[in-house]
């Protein structure tokens, strides 16, 4: 049998979906593309935007983080800041290409897993939340469970809460989630990323935080299984 080499592997498309913003990247490209998304961007108009304004670039299959739970490769409910018509919609006619799709915390995560037990928040216009056991990736929804005072833990954590707290309030916030989230599932290493995590000051302990581009790393290593051992 032939043995795969590296000249072989797929040219990926990475497309991190977000409540305000489409990021995109291909392999060997250096810059990532984006363009503004919104409540009224429906799956049609992020494939056609993406198609329109990645032309002139070369790659053979997609991933997709999708701002959302994802089961078996399928977002199984439209997200909370984009419009309807997600679930169902058939993303692999839409691109000509094989596409995986991931959530969109669980990209970022997988991008700046280092082993062993990590948990990783997303900071971003919602809580991104996301266990990797081991190489084992499992997206949770702990943003959505309640916290205080009738409110969600995405409502404090999130960006109306960082606007209605105020960035003082909202760090105190973070670091008192972050020890309830460690105390209860115990990783390892705990790694922040999002939007939001520029305003942040001091960081708790085993707590850092992820980098910009872990999104897109992530997106690759899910063509490329192999650079997550």
């Amino acid at each position: 049998m032939k043995k795969k080499t590296v000249s072989d592997a797929p040219r990926v498309l990475v497309i991190d979906v977000g409540g305000t913003h489409i990021k995109f990247l291909a392999t060997g490209e250096a810059k990532p593309r984006e363009f503004n998304s919104g409540r009224k961007m429906t799956a049609d108009e992020m494939t056609g935007g993406v198609l329109a304004r990645t032309e002139d670039w070369n790659y053979d299959v997609i991933a997709v983080g999708f701002p959302g739970p994802v089961v078996r490769g399928r977002p199984v409910s439209d997200p909370p800041n984009l419009a309807k018509g997600w679930v169902g919609f058939d993303f692999e006619a839409a691109f000509e290409r094989p596409v995986k799709i991931i959530n969109d915390a669980a990209m970022q995560a997988l991008g700046g897993y280092e082993g062993g037990r990590m948990l990783f928040l997303g900071l971003g216009t919602g809580l991104g939340s996301v266990m990797i056991i081991e190489g084992v990736i499992e997206a949770m929804e702990l943003a959505h469970l309640p916290y205080k005072d009738g409110k969600t833990y995405e409502d404090f954590l999130g960006k109306r809460g960082l606007e209605k707290l105020g960035k003082k309030r909202w760090r105190h916030a973070v670091r008192e989630v972050i020890g309830l989230f460690e105390a209860a599932l115990r990783p390892d290493y705990t790694v922040l990323g999002g939007g939001n995590i520029h305003e942040l000051k001091e960081l708790p302990e085993n707590v850092k935080l992820g980098e910009n581009a872990n999104a897109f790393a992530g997106g690759f290593r899910l063509w490329h299984q192999e650079a997550v051992a």
